[in-house]
């Protein structure tokens, strides 16, 4: 398969004689952004020209974000433009805003999906939200970037998405990895075929089970690993061998809690520097855990890469496709003065996510769905449980599926 540009198969020494370019001119227009510009103040931008001088400068995390965003709305200043010099103002869970442009592949995910075989010729049936969210979006303008075509689906109506899929002959699907099953078995139950060839996924992990489910089916499936916040971060190559970052993003691993890398191949926390000269995040931690592979990939690019999503280096974690947060977790507490404790569980049911809430009351019944789904955004099942029987560890979300 051919590459999508020259910047993929760079050898090493002219991947850095870049990087020495390229990220001094990222942290001079960052300081043009108001909140970036009190970070860093005392930074010489001309004197960061490599990884190790980057991993010098100060960790952004996405709670200095949010808190910045309640002080300035809705960018906090840490946008290069006015908000009224985007095309698009997204809102995500939290909540957290987020812009977007329409110039170019924004959140350049056209490079994920020329090396997930997408392109002209292709549908791709669009089955991320397009409501509020940006993954619709972003999605959307990587199949643009690729000359690809797209039916705006959106999420849910799968009668609908069965019914539409047939009468167009939509070729690729891209969504979370779970909902393409539904959609597949609701085809089975109208009897009809579909002609998806590729996946294209994000937004939950993929498990093995599940790729080889859709491969049995003709479907070959590649994962990225991308945000509302930093655009396409790696993706999934031919090699199947772990993740290769994108080329406009610099990653670090590090010590979750800090700001210092650790050795290669050692688990730790994804710190992204963004090259988006419109939302110039530098350090921002992810919260997710990953680790950097040795060598190069064998499909021919050198970039270097991370074994993809390994856990979160906090709670917060990812359940069909949306973030529960702590801070979720004790907002539906304190909607219910008899709930002493709530426990979140995420596992699998088959191949799809599902959600349990424990909640510790001495209370002998009650309607609490409606406040999970306010407060979590997403319904669960609900298990009461008696009182000082929920463990005394400070967890409030666990996470039993298992990743291998």
């Amino acid at each position: 398969m051919s590459h999508y540009d020259d910047q993929e198969t760079r050898d090493h020494a002219a991947r850095a004689e870049a990087l020495a370019t390229v990220l001094p001119a990222a942290i001079g227009r960052a300081r043009t952004a108001p909140a970036l510009a009190r970070l860093l103040r005392d930074v010489d931008p001309a004197q960061v020209t490599d990884r190790d001088a980057l991993a010098r400068l100060p960790v952004i995390r996405k709670s200095e974000l949010s808190a910045a965003q309640k002080r300035q709305p809705p960018f906090g200043g840490f946008t290069t433009r006015l908000p009224s010099e985007f095309d698009h103002v997204f809102q995500s869970p939290g909540p957290i805003y987020e812009p977007g442009r329409r110039d170019g592949d924004w959140w350049r995910l056209g490079r994920f999906l020329h090396a997930s075989g997408v392109g002209r010729g292709d549908i791709v049936q669009n089955c991320f939200g397009y409501h509020l969210t940006p993954a619709g979006m972003m999605f959307e303008s990587g199949a643009r970037a690729v000359d690809a075509a797209v039916l705006p689906a959106g999420v849910g109506q799968t009668e609908l998405q069965v019914r539409a899929a047939v009468d167009i002959g939509t070729t690729c699907y891209a969504g979370t990895p779970d909902f393409l099953k539904v959609i597949l078995d609701r085809a089975d139950q109208m009897n009809e075929r579909l002609s998806f060839t590729r996946a294209v996924v994000g937004g939950g992990a993929l498990f093995p089970s599940l790729r080889e489910l859709y491969a049995d089916r003709g479907i070959v499936t590649r994962q990225c690993y991308a945000t509302a916040d930093l655009g396409n971060i790696a993706y999934e190559s031919e090699a199947l061998e772990g993740m290769i970052v994108d080329e406009g993003v610099i990653v670090e691993i590090v010590r979750p809690g800090t700001g210092d890398p650790v050795p290669d191949g050692e688990v730790g926390e994804v710190v992204v520097t963004t090259l988006n000269p419109d939302y110039p995040l530098i350090r921002f931690a992810t919260g997710d855990l990953s680790a950097v592979m040795p060598g190069d990939s064998p499909c021919g690019r050198t970039n270097m890469r991370i074994k993809g999503w390994m856990g979160r280096a906090d709670q917060t974690t990812k359940i069909k496709g949306m973030f529960v947060r702590p801070e979720q977790v004790a907002a539906l507490v304190a909607r219910h003065p008899e709930i002493a404790r709530a426990r979140v569980i995420a596992d699998r049911q088959g191949e799809m996510d599902v959600m349990t809430v424990q909640l510790e009351t001495a209370a002998q019944g009650g309607d609490y769905d409606a406040t999970i789904m306010d407060t979590l955004k997403l319904r669960g099942q609900v298990q009461l449980m008696a009182p000082g029987s929920l463990p005394n560890d400070g967890r409030v979300i666990e996470d039993r599926r298992n990743y291998d």
